[in-house]
């Protein structure tokens, strides 16, 4: 069974005015799959922050090279998610060697809507409040500003076995508001 692909698809339209440089394009593209790409990656990496990056690897990459997507081989969606699920596969790689990936997941209920997200955020930010400054500062370089541990050890002169404690410790104190 053979199938056949409509090269005058509106997302090939779309990629084709994105090499011409038309942002308006990208911006449709993006709307249109920006969901799909960030919960591909999301279920690949679970860490929200990992998703976001990934994300916008994935449409700057195709910002730049519009010219990879092929229409012959298959749909922009599916093509996306390929891209998607190889870019959080190459970056759980780069960053295994820095993280022991057990001590660092933060589970979360990611259907959160509205109130519960807001709810969430509140004790987040109780949690960070009441740590010691070193503490809440070595997980804000980790997570806001994505640095690894090596690179915050690095930053703060401080030796890294103290930098990965700091940084359970944190991650400990999260999950206990969490688990109340």
């Amino acid at each position: 069974m053979s199938t056949t692909f409509n090269v005058d698809s509106p997302d090939v339209v779309l990629v084709s005015a994105i090499g011409n440089g038309d942002e308006q394009a990208m911006g449709q593209i993006y709307s249109r799959y920006s969901s799909v790409v960030y919960a591909v990656a999301l279920r690949v990496l679970g860490d929200t922050g990992a998703a976001e990056d990934v994300l916008q690897d994935v449409f700057l990459r195709l910002w730049r090279n519009p010219g990879a997507f092929d229409a012959r081989r298959g749909g922009l969606g599916g093509w996306l998610a390929v891209i998607t699920r190889n870019r959080a596969i190459d970056f759980l790689r780069k960053r295994q060697p820095e993280t022991d990936i057990a001590n660092v997941v933060v589970s979360y209920e990611p259907d959160m809507q509205g109130a519960d997200w807001s709810r969430a955020l509140e004790k987040i930010r109780s949690a960070l409040a009441g740590m010691p400054i070193p503490q809440r500062s070595a997980l804000e370089m980790a997570y806001f500003e994505g640095l690894t541990h090596s690179e915050i050890a690095a930053k703060t002169g401080e030796p890294l076995g103290t930098v990965k404690t700091r940084i359970r410790a944190g991650l400990q104190a999260l999950r206990k508001v969490f688990d109340r």
